[in-house]
């Protein structure tokens, strides 16, 4: 049983391609059999049927490799419609198919073959994951979706109470705090599949909702988490697509990977590094890059690209454009002609009158520049030359042939505790306010907390966050004072965190976790670009369902219900 994939009449013996989410199979019906003919005479794409017949080998030579069943074939004896069907809106096999017509007919969209593989990458990585959980004492347990609302981070979706008259529930970022009660709740190895949700502007990788692998353990510390998590990862890579894996995955802080990638999340599979020449320009006559190296947060720093010299003035041109993406004012840059002679004579660019013979020298040295190379420069805040560059650095590797094949994971550790919100002119948790600081460093939260690190760990691969967690803070003392760093005060800290600061009162063991990003990880599996190809049921960039028209407006009498009034703004006109 299944659906018509395809119908060929071939000399009066019609050929059906029957298919079902394991591929397809070549029914044959022959004229010989008058009723079974008459009813495949009918059939057309996306018809149901039954087929009863003989499984017997293909003839001599017309074997499918490319089909799992393309060493034989039926011979139907019966064919039943089962139900028929109206012409799809397109048919399964083009690829020219814009995404909003995907999504509107998305039950259609799903008979793909592309989409049925994808899905079904995402049940073997799922089971991989939860074989390996289980097979290491992780709990699946399961946590609240009617939440409270606390300052994370990102935007909450809220949910109004209808019982409780102008009270709101909000849904889960993520499951975070329960995590945590449930280590203090004696559970030392919990996990959970889990929908967490965020009311961010969303892009290829992001949604409203999204499926996290959510992790806790009790005494474990950073080293014990890795070395737990990692053989995880690689299950789960193994057993979906038949990928291994390094072992162990590389070690690097964050600090180092700022520095030489301008990126917290680094493909490694570009081989290019960053060069650090702030000290270098604070005495020059250029005076962008003495600008930016005076400044307290500045950074000038250069990205070498290997034979770069045959770049023309417009693919600079648009790598400078690229670079403004990200806040760059543009990019300088130096072609090296000759790199034994590192002056005016060798290097050709104009901003190389403005340098000194012994400031080109070293910026030939410090990069490693080669005759017939491209040196390009960003000059700015330490933020916008990170950003620039780093995104600058995979986009020049990919576009020119450097990036080496393969997967490329690795761990960075050793993350800020904290970074400072300019438009709030305050500190915010740079991960989540219940991240420990390293040992020794929550000294620093009034004098410097610019330089408190925290026990907080990425898992990258291939440029992309797959996973991140932290060692939480388990004394109450502790996490007051995190409280008080990001200007909360004793009653805010009582108003939405009392059940956290007295859990922590009664016992709380050391612990620590991790929460992979389950959409991103099986879209990097299945090779596709955004995260809607490995969700069933996924919304737009605008957050809307397409296929069942979601958000909709809803009747007087549910808002009365629920005590609300829409504002007649412009946005809600249509209310």
């Amino acid at each position: 049983m299944g659906w018509v994939h395809r119908r060929r009449d071939h000399g009066g013996v019609i050929f059906i391609d029957l298919r079902d989410r394991e591929g397809l199979l070549q029914v044959v019906c022959d004229p010989d059999r008058a009723a079974t003919f008459a009813v495949a005479e009918k059939l057309r794409n996306e018809f149901v049927v039954r087929v009863t017949g003989t499984v017997r080998p293909r003839p001599e030579g017309s074997a499918n490799p490319g089909l799992a069943s393309g060493e034989v074939e039926v011979l139907a004896h019966e064919v039943e419609i089962l139900n028929a069907a109206l012409t799809p809106p397109f048919q399964l096999d083009d690829e020219n198919i814009s995404e909003t017509v995907r999504l509107e007919n998305r039950v259609i969209d799903l008979r793909r073959p592309a989409m049925q593989r994808n899905l079904m990458l995402r049940h073997r990585a799922s089971m991989a994951a939860r074989r390996y959980l289980d097979a290491n004492g992780f709990i699946d347990i399961e946590t609240p979706v009617l939440y409270k609302s606390t300052p994370e981070g990102a935007r909450e979706f809220l949910v109004p109470s209808r019982i409780n008259h102008g009270l709101f529930y909000a849904l889960p970022q993520s499951p975070q705090l329960f995590k945590q009660m449930l280590m203090m709740a004696g559970f030392d190895r919990y996990y959970q599949i889990v929908k967490c949700f965020r009311d961010e502007d969303l892009r290829a990788d992001r949604q409203p909702e999204f499926t996290q692998i959510d992790i806790e353990t009790s005494f474990l510390d950073e080293d014990g988490v890795r070395e737990v998590m990692e053989p995880l990862v690689r299950a789960i890579f193994r057993d979906a697509i038949g990928v291994e894996l390094a072992d162990p995955f590389p070690i690097m802080t964050f600090a180092q990977a700022m520095r030489d990638y301008g990126s917290d999340k680094p493909d490694l599979r570009v081989p290019l590094k960053l060069t650090e020449l702030t000290d270098l320009m604070k005495g020059v006559e250029f005076k962008v890059f003495r600008a930016a190296a005076d400044l307290p947060n500045g950074r000038v720093a250069a990205l070498r690209v290997p034979g770069g010299g045959t770049l023309t003035r417009k693919e600079i041109d648009d790598y400078t454009a690229f670079a403004k993406i990200y806040g760059a004012g543009g990019l300088a840059y130096i072609k090296v002609n000759d790199a034994a002679k590192p002056n005016e004579e060798g290097l050709q660019s104009p901003i190389v009158k403005f340098l000194s013979a012994e400031v080109l020298a070293a910026i030939v040295e410090r990069t490693g520049a080669a005759t017939g190379d491209l040196v390009f420069f960003s000059a700015d805040r330490e933020k916008v030359v990170n950003d620039a560059l780093g995104a600058l650095r995979a986009k020049v590797g990919h576009e020119r042939g450097l990036a080496e094949p393969g997967w490329k994971p690795l761990w960075v550790v050793d993350f800020p505790m904290f970074e400072y919100d300019e438009e709030k002119r305050t500190w915010a948790a740079r991960h989540h306010p219940f991240t420990a600081p390293k040992d020794g460093h929550e000294d620093l939260f009034e004098t410097d907390p610019g330089h408190a690190l925290a026990k907080a760990y990425d898992v990258v691969l291939n440029g992309w966050e797959l996973g991140g967690g932290s060692v939480r803070i388990h004394r109450q003392e502790v996490q007051q004072k995190v409280f008080r760093a990001l200007s909360m005060s004793p009653e805010d800290q009582r108003k939405k965190f009392g059940f956290l600061l007295d859990a922590l009162a009664y016992g709380a063991p050391p612990h620590a976790g991790i929460a992979f990003g389950f959409d991103r990880m099986v879209a990097m599996m299945a090779g596709v670009e955004q995260i809607r190809d490995v969700i069933a049921f996924p919304k737009t960039q605008r957050g809307q369902d397409l296929l069942i028209d979601t958000p909709a407006p809803v009747t007087e009498q549910q808002l009365r219900d629920l005590h609300i009034r829409i504002r007649a703004t412009d946005s809600a006109k249509h209310v």
